[in-house]
């Protein structure tokens, strides 16, 4: 049996699969693609999270819409953060190419030009479907861990919680928030002293600060109503085909917090909304993360504990998560661990910091008989990765160099026509873009000011009439002398004499 021939068994056994599957492309040899060495991801699995990582230019972004595209075509929906504003073209069948007809040929499988459902989100002012949640639905804690509050200043988030929920006000928008902090220190001091004890100034305004600071990345945009129902995420359109819901974030690209605060809020809601779904033949909804080093390296130790844990538990209720990177180091060793899927692109060694990085990337892929790691990482082309998977029964795939297929959908982004095309049949703008603010904490409580401030002022105005009425019934010792009637006898009578 020649080389070629071991190698292609060697792959072939190693991605046969019985259930349905994504194919990614073919395994290749010598830096050649081997026709029909079929390179496939069991749906089975793509709730085991996953990796795709590669330098700026390898190809990252079309691998995220061959796998978007797929897993929609097999009924699962997606959930695509798109940073840099060249993913919408998802809507649109690409127009083709002759080099795409000669990569697929390579690959062994037919070129099938599609479009695909698709939903426009926004986090921003930017046209789409509005995302909003509100802050009672993040909670003390997770606020806390988002704003990086002292053990201190989280007791006094729960104690503001408290209070909202035992006098039924609601805690829509941060402008409720900050209203109930300046309430707790200023006119409902003594009110806060008397039912959960004294509230330390200093902390109240350090927690505000941090408040500003995230309003200052936008998140007032975000924060209010009406709340998104993380449900609306898994839509499937009349063929059976699950949405493919892009997040516009083009505009916050330098606001990490903001970034960050969202996507903790989503997983969170997520996992509390999902039920457990046991061990299932495809995931529910399957959530890819680009730029994921935007949601790392801003994080706090506390925020990165709580992305580790929703990472762990997550995959029970049916969710994948795909973070998309230049270098697998930007994701923390911890997250890293549960990742079943990584498909890596080339990395490029312009310097000894990038070539111990290749080599500690190297180190986390299964060893193979065919590729020296290092090397292969270094010379893939444009549109080639490395791919580990996992098998249906959860054991790690060989390792394939893979030449990857096209996505069959548009490589480029809409024109603003277009956009406002797929905006406007949207099924989720009419339910979400109307922003709602009613009565909360913020109106409440200025309310309640208002009141106590004019029956501070009425009682201060029965307390001067009063006064006065004293004032003008309390007569001067000496008028009270001269308008005696001892004294007017007096008078009358020296002036008798005097007359005489």
């Amino acid at each position: 049996m020649s080389t070629e021939e071991a190698f292609f068994k060697h792959i072939e056994n190693g991605y046969t699969t019985k259930g349905d599957a994504i194919t990614m492309g073919a395994a290749m040899l010598n830096g050649e693609a081997v026709t029909n060495a079929l390179v496939k991801i069991p749906l089975k699995t793509m709730n085991r999270h996953g990796l795709i990582a590669g330098a700026t230019g390898t190809g990252k972004t079309k691998t995220l819409q061959v796998l978007a595209e797929n897993l929609s075509e097999k009924g699962v929906p997606v959930l695509l953060m798109d940073l840099k504003g060249d993913l919408s073209g998802i809507a649109k069948p690409s127009p083709g190419h002759p080099k795409i007809e000669e990569r697929h040929a390579k690959i062994g499988i037919p070129f099938d030009a599609k479009s695909f459902p698709v939903e426009i989100l926004s986090l921003s002012e930017q046209d789409g479907v509005k995302l909003r949640a509100t802050v009672s639905e993040f909670g003390p804690v997770l606020l806390s861990r988002i704003l990086d509050l002292t053990e201190t200043q989280e007791g006094i988030m729960a104690v503001v919680f408290k209070y909202c929920d035992d006098h039924k006000m609601p805690l829509l928008d941060l402008k409720d928030l900050k209203k109930t902090l300046h309430y707790a220190t200023g006119a409902g001091k003594q009110e806060f002293s008397k039912e959960y004890g004294r509230i330390s100034t200093s902390s109240t305004g350090s927690i505000l600060r941090k408040i500003i600071e995230l309003e200052q990345q936008g998140a007032e945009l975000f924060f209010g109503e009406k709340s998104f129902d993380v449900n609306d995420l898994t839509q499937q359109d009349g063929q059976g085909r699950g949405y493919i819901n892009i997040l516009r974030l083009t505009d916050i690209q330098d606001r990490p917090k903001l970034f960050s605060t969202f996507m903790l809020s989503l997983l969170a809601e997520i996992y509390a909304t999902f039920p457990e779904q046991g061990d299932s033949d495809r995931p529910e909804l399957i959530l890819f993360i680009d730029e994921a080093h935007l949601i790392f390296k801003e994080a706090s130790s506390a925020l990165l504990d709580q992305i580790e844990s929703i990472v762990k538990l997550i995959r029970s209720k049916g969710i994948g998560l795909y973070f998309v990177t230049q270098n697998p180091t930007d994701v923390p060793n911890e997250v890293l661990a549960q990742l079943g899927l990584k498909v890596q692109h080339a990395l490029r060694a312009f310097t000894a910091r990038d070539r111990k990085a290749i080599k500690l990337t190297a180190e986390n892929y299964p060893e193979s008989d065919y590729y020296d790691t290092k090397e292969v990482l270094t010379s893939l082309g444009i549109g080639e990765a490395l791919i580990s998977a996992l098998d249906e029964k959860g054991r790690p795939t060989p390792l394939a160099a893979t030449l990857l297929r096209a996505p069959m959908s548009r490589m480029d982004i809409l024109t603003a026509p277009e956009l406002q095309e797929v905006i406007k049949s949207s099924k989720l703008a009419h339910k979400y873009n109307e922003e709602i603010d009613r009565e909360s904490a913020y109106e409440i409580l200025n309310e309640k000011i208002e009141k106590a401030e004019a029956a501070a002022e009425k009682e201060k105005a029965s307390l001067r009439t009063t006064r006065s009425r004293r004032s003008s019934t309390r007569m001067n010792p000496v008028v009270k002398v001269l308008t005696s009637a001892t004294f007017i006898r007096g008078v009358l009578g020296v002036l008798k004499k005097v007359i005489r």
